[in-house]
């Protein structure tokens, strides 16, 4: 067994729906991830919702980088919901916004540097601004906002090549589901630093998106939050695709217990 087969079997979670989603709180996640900084590791943590999961369930290569991810979190209410289902009654969600902002206050304090990849180069300037007001240590080795499009192979050579010259240790990638775990899957082997897919961070960081207030974000509500302020653009993401994803843990459930029983 290869070092990548070792890891792969150390690994301690669940599958939801297919997918392998680690078991970890605050603490584990984020030594995780600054150990594999330090050591300028490739690897690549896929933050998944009921969105992803669904999106990875009808297309072969989204299910291939969120397998392939080093670390595959639950950022969405409901996995950690389905996670607790199956056994796991303190698993908490970890979403990739938080997962950013914890993050830069300890690479503040460890001298870790980043790199922001994604978005717009507004979005990105204002995002800068905040970061080094709330972490005035904090090294931002560079920022790229790509166009939206297809990158040519002689711009997608480029991209790599600026990310890998700035020295960044971590890379935060804010390219929106399944067009970030598809880059990171890409990039893995390429990119001695961590990437980590964060979604809509950039904007809530940025202030260009209101984050839902906390009480609904401990409820499991964000959901409901976004939709209300993208309704003509997410309401078919959150209806159909959390209705699909209820109905597959649902089936999942119902599976489990009949094998329980059968096993019995």
């Amino acid at each position: 067994m290869n070092a990548r087969s070792d890891f792969f079997a150390e690994r301690q979670g669940v599958r939801v729906l297919g997918a392998f989603i680690d078991a970890m709180d605050w603490p584990e996640a984020l030594d995780t991830m600054q150990a594999w900084a330090r050591m300028r590791l490739p690897r690549y943590i896929c933050c998944c919702n009921a969105h992803s999961l669904i999106t990875m369930r009808k297309e072969g290569p989204v299910q291939a980088a969120i397998e392939g991810a080093h670390l595959a979190l639950p950022d969405g209410a409901p996995v950690a919901w389905m996670m607790r289902k199956l056994g796991l009654r303190g698993q908490r969600r970890l979403s990739g916004p938080d997962l950013m902002w914890r993050y830069c206050a300890i690479a503040e304090r460890e001298e870790t540097s980043i790199f922001l990849y994604g978005n717009t180069e507004e979005v990105l300037r204002t995002l800068q601004a905040r970061l080094r007001a709330a972490f005035p240590r904090l090294v931002i080795a560079g920022m790229l906002a790509p166009p939206f499009r297809p990158l040519t192979p002689g711009e997608a050579g480029a991209v790599l090549a600026r990310i890998r010259d700035s020295g960044a240790a971590v890379v935060f990638v804010s390219l929106g589901c399944p067009k970030q775990e598809l880059w990171m899957a890409q990039q893995s082997a390429r990119l001695p630093a961590v990437m980590v897919g964060v979604g809509a961070a950039f904007d809530y960081h940025a202030g260009t998106l209101r984050r839902a207030p906390p009480w609904m974000q401990h409820a499991g509500l964000e959901w409901l939050h976004r939709l209300c302020t993208e309704p003509r653009r997410l309401w078919r993401r959150y209806f159909v695709t959390n209705s699909l994803f209820m109905l597959g843990a649902l089936r999942q459930l119902m599976r489990d217990r009949r094998r329980a029983a059968a096993g019995h």
